[in-house]
């Protein structure tokens, strides 16, 4: 309901967002089977709908991030239009479809098509594990930033190792800072 999430949207807002992500990318069946999360790539038309109440109703920025479809990619393109043209202020890219859940290789190709669409940011999304993956989804795709979800979960450190890398220095975690990674699960 877009009047719904506008208004959901607004009081984000009033309790210090800085900024409102639409997820457009869940597969879980629990969120899809309400028409959340990734079921609303099956309609651009709803999706443009939502995405520009929500934009039209706070001052702070509000992003989207999507996968490249729900069943197939038919709909990929009319996605990105939708989002981009809501007026969000970028747009976070999954290249896996909601069927394919977490399974097959991303389709990095797929991010590198969105980025030579869309005008406004896009962030690479998927199979980064290591600063190697990033590096190589930044040269493969030209996006203008990296999420990393899972690879994080896997190595906790690699928003450190990506930050060195830049820095031209190397990063290995010490015992310290393992130790403070796990004091904060004791808790």
């Amino acid at each position: 309901d877009p009047r719904l999430m506008a208004d959901m949207a607004k009081v984000l807002e009033t309790r210090g967002a800085k900024r409102i992500d639409l997820n457009c990318g869940c597969p879980s069946n629990t969120v899809t089977g309400k028409g959340a999360g990734s079921s609303l790539l099956k309609t651009p038309d709803s999706l443009h709908e939502i995405a520009s109440a929500m934009v039209s109703s706070v001052s702070i920025p509000v992003t989207l991030k999507m996968r490249s479809g729900y069943e197939d990619t038919t709909l990929f393109k009319e996605n990105l239009h939708a989002a981009e043209s809501s007026g969000v202020k970028f747009i976070t890219l999954h290249p896996r479809t909601k069927v394919d859940g977490y399974g097959p290789k991303a389709k990095w190709e797929l991010i590198a098509e969105a980025k030579s669409i869309l005008k406004i940011p896009l962030i690479g999304n998927g199979d980064i594990l290591t600063v190697s993956d990033a590096l190589n989804m930044l040269r493969q795709t030209n996006c203008d930033a990296l999420m990393i979800g899972r690879g994080a979960v896997a190595n906790p450190f690699i928003f450190h190792e990506i930050k060195a890398h830049f820095a031209g220095v190397k990063y290995s975690p010490t015992r310290e800072n393992w130790e403070t990674f796990f004091a904060t699960f004791k808790n």
